[in-house]
């Protein structure tokens, strides 16, 4: 297998493969097809895959608001046949890079409580957790709030 990976924006001839990958991932709240379309077109809002070739290895979604200075971290997820390859650090990297050159002060994201590996691998990119969300996903279970700063010496 090849594991050299570039991260480019995801294109509308990825759909398919985004929306197997988003199933696949996550067993609720899955983003709908209709969902990575507007994401993909949108002009504020962000959609990279990583690649292996021509397989999708992964992929990473930042929301922004105009005028404001936090990106929210939507959703990342990496394929099964591409763990432990680095793509979920390639991907993060990514998107936390591209929201400090366009002037983000923070970058937040929400995770199920019980996600003890997402909770961890966030913490040891820099997040920490900001709050606790009660009842905040569909299933009922809780939420945590998590926050990266930019700070002025790392802008």
């Amino acid at each position: 297998m090849n594991t050299e990976f570039r991260v480019e924006p995801a294109k509308l001839t990825d759909l398919d493969q985004l929306v197997t990958l988003e199933r696949a991932t996550f067993n609720y709240s899955c983003i709908s097809r209709r969902s990575f379309r507007q994401v993909i077109q949108s002009d504020h809002n962000y959609c990279w895959v990583a690649r292996s070739e021509n397989q999708l290895a992964g992929y990473a979604i930042a929301f922004t608001r105009r005028n404001s200075k936090v990106w929210r971290l939507y959703s990342i997820a990496v394929s099964l046949n591409f763990r432990g390859f680095g793509v979920g650090n390639l991907l993060i990297n990514h998107v936390l890079d591209t929201a400090k050159r366009q002037g983000a002060e923070a970058m937040s994201l929400e995770v199920k409580s019980d996600n003890k590996t997402a909770i961890h691998w966030y913490q040891n990119c820099g997040f920490e957790t900001i709050d606790i969300l009660p009842n905040y996903y569909d299933d009922g279970s809780d939420g945590f709030k998590m926050r990266f700063t930019f700070y002025p010496e790392s802008l």
